[in-house]
Parts: structure tokens; C-alpha cells; sequence
């Protein structure tokens, strides 16, 4: 019995050193047969924004070779250092995880993740440039001209500040509220950075300006917008109020000045007391002048003629020195002045009256003219006489 265990002790035992022997000799082989190995092909994978791609398979390619001083096809699979590769890879501005291995098949596989833009900077001075979804700067494309809200008026600076970098964070919570929403996307043309670093929205429809404060509750602050534009401006129209501030809590405070209504109601009410003040002075400067009198010349019978009668209509239409034409021998009336008081024949056409700085008085009704009263004609008595 002992030697019967004896024997099947070795005998597994021997077994297993045959099997571990075999699996050790298939490793020793892999590993040979990798050290000795050739990169046959590579796979290149980009993932990311579907449309914001700044970078393109054929660049990731470009940096491989560069890395590798040359073709990647058909060198050896043990020269390449794929955490190298990926570090190297991560150092582009346009990517932003890379991962890198080798199949059984020697095939390398390249997943490359790209950068999301989320807004595009504009500097005091006029420089710009992308933001990423994680607050990282991103320099700009000739490829492509991302989608993508805008911000201007960020300061002009190399090193960043613990501000402006507050202030980068504030723009990116604010730009992810615009790209999560087609109808702000679509909405705001501009955002401006005020020097106080607060937030004022230009819309493309309506001729508004809306003040969103700092880059604090963005998320609730575009909700109090959507909401006065479903329930006011949809029924007043995009044009009714000028400013619309929705920076305070629970409540949207909309002005139709462009500017601060308080100033602007300052500046009416100062403009009306410049114009009382001004009207108070020129009533107190006017003088009342008099006219001068106008001789009134004796009348001349001799020189009065019938025939003169239509040159004196002539030369002054305004007055009729014969009110019934048919009346031949009554006497004409001097002509009158505006005034109602008697002219000289003898005046020249051009002498005018001295005029007045300013009339205070109602121009005077013309007075009327007695019509001239024909003499009653005597009638014959019985024998054929006149009374």
C-alpha cells in the first residue's frame, strides 16, 4: 500500500511540473516572440465633440511618426514607449486623454480624446481664444471655427491671476448654460465682461440688453429670463423694455431706458427746470413799445377827385375808400393803418410803423365804415313844383 501511494505522489507531481513546464516554455515564447515583433498596423480613434474636432487623424499620425523618427508601420514592437507616446500626446493643445496599446496582432491601437470648446475669449485688446468644458485656454484653429458662445472685454494678461481665473470659471458655468439650451444658443449673440466683472447678454432678436450680474447661479438666472420671455415679452414684443436685469434673487427687474432709469429721470427733471427758468427770463426781458402817433392831415377838397379813387384802391387794396361803388360823390374815407388809425395820402408806400420788440396785445378788428346814405329825393306837388 505504501509504494502504490509512493508512486502516485511522483506521478502527479510529475504531471504538474510538465504542465507548469509548458506553460512557462509558451511564455518564454510570447515574450521572445513580442521582443522580436514588428508593429504591423495602427488603429487611430478620436472621440469627442461630434462637430468640434481640432484635431484630425492624419496630425495624430504626424505626431506618432515625429516621436518615433519615422514610419510606425513595420518597426519593432519592444522601441516603442507607449506611456511616452501618450504623455507627449496629452501635451497638445487640441487633445486632451490619449491611450496607446498593443493587440496580439501587433496592431497598435490609438484612442485620442479631443478638447470640447465650450466659449470663445475676446480680450480688451483684441486677442482671442477657446475655453475647454474643464477651464483650460485652447489656442485657435485653422481647421475649424467652433460654434460657440461669445465673451468679450476678459483682461489682457500673460501669467492669469487668482481673479481671472475666478473669472474663467464663471465664464465656462455660463457658457455650458447657453450650449445645454438650442434656444440660448441661438439667442444671445454676445456676452460682455464689464469692468466690475459682471455679465451683460446681448440678444440677437430685440433691441434689449439683459445684466446677469457675476458668473454666481447662472443656471437659475437664465431660468427667471426664460420664464419673463414666455410670460411678458411674448405678448409686449422683444422691443418693449430696454434693460432687463434678472441678477437678483427671485425677481426680474425690467426698465424701458436703455440706461438707469433714476439717472435718466435726474436728468428730465433737470432739463424741465432749465426750461422754466429760461421761459421766466425771457418773459421778464420783453418790452411793451408803443407806436408812435400819426399826424392826420386836414383833407384837401380840392385835390379830392373821383379819379383818384381807384389808384387810392389801387395803391392800398386792403382798404376801400368807397365801400358802395355805386355812390360816385360821396367822400371817401382816409385809408387806416392795421391798427384802425388814419394815414396820411401823401406817405410813401414803403414807410412801414415802428415795429415792436414784441406784441403783447391782440391785433385790433378792423372798424367798420358807415355805408353812405343817399339824399331823399323830393317829390312834385299838385301844380307840377318841388317842395
Amino acid at each position: 500500500m505504501n509504494a502504490k501511494t509512493t508512486i502516485r505522489r511522483i506521478l502527479f507531481i510529475a504531471v504538474w511540473l510538465c504542465i507548469g513546464g509548458g506553460m512557462f516554455t509558451l511564455l518564454l515564447a510570447a515574450i521572445s516572440s513580442k521582443k522580436n515583433g514588428q508593429c504591423r498596423d495602427y488603429v487611430i480613434t478620436l472621440k469627442g465633440p461630434e462637430n468640434n474636432f481640432f484635431i484630425n487623424e492624419k496630425d495624430v499620425e504626424e505626431l506618432l511618426a515625429k516621436a518615433n523618427n519615422g514610419a510606425i508601420r513595420g518597426k519593432a514592437v519592444e522601441s516603442f514607449n507607449l506611456n511616452a507616446l501618450e504623455q507627449m500626446l496629452e501635451k497638445n493643445a487640441w487633445i486632451s486623454k490619449a491611450e496607446l496599446y498593443f493587440d496580439n496582432r501587433d496592431v497598435l491601437h490609438v484612442t485620442v480624446t479631443g478638447k470640447e470648446p465650450v466659449a470663445r475669449v475676446f480680450t480688451v485688446a483684441g486677442n482671442s481664444f477657446y475655453l475647454d468644458n474643464e477651464g483650460r485656454r485652447m489656442p485657435l484653429s485653422d481647421k475649424l471655427s467652433a460654434r460657440v458662445p461669445v465673451f468679450t472685454g476678459f483682461p489682457e494678461k500673460k501669467v492669469l491671476s487668482a481673479k481671472d481665473s475666478v473669472l474663467l470659471d464663471e465664464v465656462r458655468a455660463a457658457a455650458a448654460c447657453i450650449n445645454n439650451n438650442p434656444f440660448w444658443l441661438a439667442q444671445i449673440a454676445q456676452i460682455d465682461i464689464t469692468p466690475d466683472r459682471k455679465f451683460e447678454m446681448i440678444p440677437v432678436a430685440g433691441n434689449h440688453l439683459v445684466r446677469l450680474g457675476d458668473g454666481a447661479d447662472m443656471p437659475a438666472k437664465f431660468n427667471r429670463l426664460m420664464i419673463f420671455y414666455r410670460q411678458v415679452l411674448s405678448k409686449t414684443g422683444l422691443d418693449k423694455y430696454k434693460l432687463i436685469d434678472v441678477q437678483y434673487n427671485g425677481q426680474v427687474v425690467a426698465s424701458r431706458y436703455a440706461g438707469d432709469p433714476k439717472v435718466d429721470s435726474v436728468q428730465l427733471r433737470k432739463n424741465v427746470e432749465k426750461l422754466l427758468k429760461q421761459s421766466m427770463e425771457a418773459a421778464a426781458d420783453t418790452v411793451v413799445k408803443k407806436l408812435s402817433p400819426v399826424v392826420k392831415l386836414e383833407p384837401d377838397s380840392s385835390s379830392v377827385k373821383n379819379e383818384a379813387l381807384p389808384d387810392e384802391r389801387t395803391s392800398n387794396p386792403e382798404v376801400q375808400t368807397n365801400p358802395d361803388p355805386g355812390l360816385g360823390n360821396s367822400t371817401p374815407s382816409a385809408p387806416k393803418n392795421a391798427d384802425g388809425q388814419a394815414v396820411s395820402k401823401t406817405a410813401k408806400k414803403d414807410d412801414k410803423p415802428q415795429q415792436t420788440e414784441k406784441r403783447t396785445d391782440s391785433k385790433k378788428p378792423r372798424q367798420k365804415v358807415p355805408k353812405a346814405v343817399m339824399p331823399k329825393k323830393p317829390e312834385a306837388d299838385e301844380n307840377g313844383g318841388y317842395n
